[in-house]
């Protein structure tokens, strides 16, 4: 505030006005984009005031795979002059332009299946996933295996890897939510099936490994609530009806007529005698 008891604020900043100078010259600012082919620039879309007496005048760019694309070159003049100066010429991507993806660091882009043969893939020593062999885990099997004599691995799972490993598991193509899996008998789980062979250690709960040659996960690790047609319980239906259930059957190849005799003066006895079989 004031001495006069006035309010006073700091004055608002202009936005910059379009020079007319330079937004007029369209031409001299096509003319420095001499990287390309003229033919590979495109009709002039807009002048854009970036300050006083400095204009960008933006064209499309026409080259191939730069759809979206927009060529900007910047110009000024000084003061009192019309000779204009061109600053800068950049390609610049526009509102729908195709785009290359986020760089990642290697990684994070390596996806499963990537590795092939002799390919090598460091490990960081800080890798939240391992823990140093010496360190006591909370799983009893991780540390027995750990300090087996003549084994001396330096590093083991920590439990941050083995929860991440058994979630990587389960959502994965060997799950219970698996194809193969949903459209398995719900009686046809692992975990119920002979050719299961149960893991080590707390992972033992909840997975194993099939050893059913016929099965499509034959030496893959599989949850205990996976499942496929080939449990070791599934029955198939063989068509044949079961003895208890079998029609009685008559022999009559071979028959032999016999009278029935009547009762005097009965309606039958004046009917002639019906042959019954007689084996």
């Amino acid at each position: 505030m004031g001495n006069n008891g006035w309010v006073t604020r700091p004055a608002a900043s202009r936005a910059p006005r379009l020079d007319q100078v330079c937004a007029a010259a369209v031409e001299v600012a096509r003319d420095s984009i001499t990287e390309v082919d003229p033919d590979d620039v495109g009709e002039h879309v807009r002048a854009v005031a970036e300050g006083d007496r400095l204009v960008t005048h933006y064209f499309e760019c026409r080259l191939a795979g730069y759809r979206g694309w927009q060529w900007g070159v910047t110009v000024t003049r000084v003061p009192r002059s019309r000779a204009v100066t061109v600053c800068e010429t950049v390609l610049l991507p526009g509102s729908d332009a195709l785009l290359a993806p986020g760089w990642l660091p290697w990684q994070e882009r390596l996806k499963p299946g990537d590795l092939g043969p002799g390919d090598l893939l460091p490990t960081s020593p800080d890798d939240s996933r391992l823990t140093p062999g010496y360190v006591m885990s909370d799983d009893p099997a991780v540390e027995e295996t750990s300090w087996e004599l003549g084994l001396g691995r330096p590093r083991v799972l920590s439990r941050e890897g083995r929860a991440d490993t058994a979630q990587r598991w389960y959502d994965g193509d060997h799950g219970p939510q698996a194809a193969i899996s949903t459209s398995a008998p719900p009686a046809a789980r692992c975990g119920s099936c002979g050719f299961y062979l149960p893991l080590a250690g707390q992972l033992r709960q909840a997975f194993g490994a099939c050893g059913n040659f016929y099965a499509p996960d034959d030496g893959r690790v599989v949850s205990a609530d996976h499942g496929c047609g080939a449990h070791s319980e599934t029955l198939v239906e063989t068509g044949e009806t079961p003895v208890d259930e079998l029609r009685t059957v008559y022999d009559d190849s071979a028959v032999e007529a016999m009278s029935v005799s009547r009762a005097p003066g009965s309606v039958e006895s004046a009917e002639p005698a019906e042959p019954y079989g007689h084996p």
